[in-house]
């Protein structure tokens, strides 16, 4: 300031107003700082300064750098005290995940006995977090998706039990497999009663289809068991990539070693059901009641399937007519004499057709209407002539005969296309019989076969896979290799350490800090200058003085210009220098 102004109503915040204020101050001069004046004597000078202008009387609290600098601490400890809480929980959370990191890394360990308990300790922690991935009590529970044993149990019960129950019992079995079984089991004989060996054929052959889908469920639980050894402790192992491939061998032999007994005994089950066909079993239909609902059926289904003619003339009585004919026709051909016929030809007179028989009335009435008179007086002496003498030699008439020629059997015979009544109702029996065993094979399948495959597989690997591991990997020819880390590993663990150093470190500071700043607002600031000639607030530790060597903020080379700051907690709204003329 020149001579004559003063800068009260800036300090006073009348001309532009600040929200932190202004704080006045005197700077050393160019002239100052060439003659080496300290800043003791600049201190001093200051306030004498100020106290010797009327115009700042009163305004003790916004002029001279110690009152700049106290405002300034509590500025800094003001917002310390606002960001320390936000500060602290970060570093505290970053050092929980970097000491966690180390422990996961541990320390390298070079004695056998060391080597050979870290190897013990790692394989009880897999089997530990295999068993409790399995049982679901695993820490790190997935809520995007299933995992785990509730894989395992989605298999059983949406996958393997929902596919069975979906199967059709007559699937591959049609009503000419059910006729054609039943026929072949007649034998030479017709059936009297419903014979049981179809049904038990056709019975077994669905339950033989039952054994894929088994087997195949045991080896979706299988590849499940597999990608579950292949998780777990998948961040610890990462470390020892030789022990993450010889673990990977030895747990995959060990699952396809238990994986044979469950498919074993699962071909079993279904070996049992096919050979022993219960039919007391209590929720068997039962013979009667088969009966009973095949007439049902039977009797529902012809009358849907009635047809009648255009004429009202039932289709049924047509075609027994017409059968009737045919044997009729059959039952009138002649076995002695010759018949000329447009379908067969020459063949044997029936005995009716005989000379003298009693259809020999029918044989000249057709006579008299297909041949001449001369014919027939020849044939009539002829006639007379035969009366007369049974010892005339017969012509010979062996040439005239033709023996009746059955058609050969086809290599593949099937029944007629024409199905019966009663074979319409044996085979509804044999469906409902079938049905009915089936259903509950299935349900003993959907039962049985789970419980196989967890007692043989998950249970068992569960049970015996630590010792397992123990007896094939705890060997001291192979601790070393086992156990040897990469160097990246090594280097990660030294960064990973320095980093916790630095966080510990961190957190001791900031530990500190809030005492340091209840002291400064509590103790004030004393007028006791340090070797700068800055006044010092009791408690502050010097970190936050932003110097801790001896050095000042205050300090200039004698190069350096004049110095004309103005320090505010926003904006300088003016300049101050400090020269032979004044403020």
């Amino acid at each position: 300031m020149d001579r004559g102004t003063d800068a009260r109503n800036f300090l006073l915040g009348n001309v532009i107003p600040l929200k932190l204020g202004y704080v006045g101050v005197v700077n050393r001069s160019q002239q100052d700082i060439n003659s080496d004046l300290s800043i003791k004597d600049a201190l001093a000078r200051e306030e004498k300064f100020f106290h010797t202008q009327p115009a700042y009387h009163g305004l003790t609290q916004y002029c001279g750098i110690p009152q700049l600098a106290k405002k300034l601490n509590q500025i800094l400890v003001q917002h310390i005290k606002t960001v320390l809480p936000g500060l602290k929980s970060r570093i505290s959370s970053q050092l929980t995940a970097v000491a966690k990191e180390l422990a996961v890394y541990g320390d390298p360990v070079d004695s056998k006995a060391g080597q050979g308990a870290k190897l013990l300790n790692i394989l009880a922690k897999y089997c530990e977090a295999f068993s409790s991935m399995v049982e679901g009590k695993n820490e790190d529970i997935s809520t995007i998706e299933l995992s785990g044993g509730a894989r395992i149990h989605y298999i059983f019960q949406s996958i393997f039990v929902k596919s069975l129950e979906e199967v059709d019992p007559y699937e591959d079995v049609t009503d000419e497999d059910i006729r054609m079984a039943i026929q072949n089991a007649t034998g030479p004989r017709s059936a009297l009663f419903v014979p049981e060996v179809p049904f038990e054929v056709l019975v077994r052959r669905q339950i033989s289809r039952l054994l894929d889908p088994s087997l195949q469920c045991a080896q979706f639980i299988y590849d499940e068991l597999v990608k579950m050894s292949h998780r777990c402790l998948a961040t610890e192992l990462q470390q020892f990539p030789i022990l993450r491939r010889s673990m990977d061998e030895v747990i995959g032999k060990f699952l396809r070693d238990g994986l044979k007994p469950a498919e074993s005994m699962i071909a079993h089950i279904i070996e049992m059901e096919e050979d022993y066909i219960n039919t007391s079993h209590p929720n068997f239909i039962g013979g009667s009641k088969a009966v009973e609902l095949a007439q049902q059926q039977v009797r529902s289904a012809k009358m849907s399937s009635s047809v009648v003619r255009k004429d009202g003339v039932d289709a049924d009585k047509v075609q027994a007519s017409e059968k009737t004919q045919k044997m009729r026709a059959v039952l009138g051909r002649t076995v002695n004499g010759v018949i000329t016929d447009h379908i067969q030809g020459v063949r044997p007179a029936s005995e009716a057709e005989r000379p003298g028989s009693s259809g020999s009335a029918s044989t000249s009435f057709w006579n008299s209407i297909f041949t001449s008179n001369e014919d027939r007086a020849h044939a009539s002496a002829k006639d007379n002539s035969a009366n007369r003498s049974y010892t005339v030699p017969t012509p010979n008439l062996e040439h005239s005969f033709s023996t009746i020629q059955l058609r050969e059997p086809p290599v593949v015979l099937k029944p007629s296309e024409h199905q019966s009544e009663q074979e319409a109702l044996e085979i509804a029996i044999t469906k409902l019989l079938l049905k009915s065993y089936y259903n509950i094979v299935r349900k003993n399948v959907e039962d049985f076969i789970p419980k196989a495959i967890m007692h043989f597989l998950v249970n068992h690997t569960k049970r015996a896979l630590h010792n397992y591991l123990i007896t094939k990997l705890y060997r001291d020819d192979l601790l070393e290799d086992l156990l040897k880390e990469p160097d990246e590993i090594t280097i990660k663990r030294k960064q990973i350490r320095e980093n916790l150093k630095v966080l510990q470190q961190a957190y001791k500071t900031l530990d500190e800090i809030p005492l340091d700043a209840e002291a400064v607002e509590r103790g004030g600031y004393s007028l006791d200058s340090d070797v700068i000639g800055l006044p010092r607030a009791h408690g502050l530790s010097s970190s936050l003085h932003g110097f801790n060597d001896g050095s000042s903020p205050y300090s200039t080379p004698k190069q350096s210009r004049s110095r004309r700051s103005n320090h505010s907690g926003e904006q300088p709204p003016f300049n101050t220098n400090m020269s032979g003329n004044g403020f």
